[in-house]
């Protein structure tokens, strides 16, 4: 008797379980399966100089990493979106949805800046290095180190013929060998701003 109660139960669960394991509600944000890895560091802040500041490498380098630690990052509907800014001004997303999306930069006392991304491909990685953050904008210092780049078996890095809107600028999709791509996961490593060096007196 109670091995045919257990037995109908057990039957019921296993009924059930693809109910539960079924597909979301419409509606329900999900995480994209092909995700896309953004990359980069914020070179600056573009604003209006306030005079008065005597300006050094020492001064400027502190005012940047504690602008840095202060900033926030994020994309709007996209619940799944990891990442962050570092001290030294790298930032990372991961999980970001691919095709178009706007990501948004917040730095201490200034208004929001947005970047904008179109026609982005499923699992690319895109790097942005040297972003300059402006009122409502972002820019680069050099565009053309932009690049969006997808994982291939090839030799080097070879343009796929398509393009990517970045920020206004249209960017080369580029192929890029396998183990090129391993660091799409990882904050990127900016170039360090060495101190001035010392008068030397004679």
């Amino acid at each position: 008797m109670w091995e045919d109660s257990a037995v109908k139960r057990l039957l019921l669960l296993l009924a059930l379980l693809p109910l539960a394991c079924g597909r979301p509600e419409p509606g329900t944000p999900v995480v994209n399966k092909e995700p896309v890895s953004v990359r980069g560091w914020i070179a600056d802040v573009d604003r209006p100089d306030s005079g008065g500041t005597f300006k050094t490498v020492e001064t400027e380098a502190a005012r940047r990493g504690a602008m840095f630690q202060s900033t926030n990052i994020w994309m709007d509907d996209a619940p799944y979106v990891s990442g962050g800014v570092a001290d030294s001004g790298a930032f990372i997303l991961l999980d970001v949805p691919p095709g178009n999306s706007t990501v948004e930069f917040a730095p201490p006392g200034g208004p929001v800046s947005r970047l904008r991304m179109e026609n982005v491909p499923g699992n690319a990685d895109v790097f942005l290095p040297g972003l300059i953050l402006k009122d409502n904008a972002a820019g680069f210092a050099d565009p053309s180190a932009v690049k969006v780049r997808l994982a291939a078996r090839v030799a080097k890095e070879t343009p796929t013929g398509a393009f990517a809107i970045i920020a206004g600028q249209r960017i080369p999709i580029v192929n890029a060998p396998i183990a090129q791509m391993t660091d799409r996961h990882e904050y990127p490593t900016p170039p360090s701003v060495g101190l001035a060096p010392l008068a030397t007196v004679k």
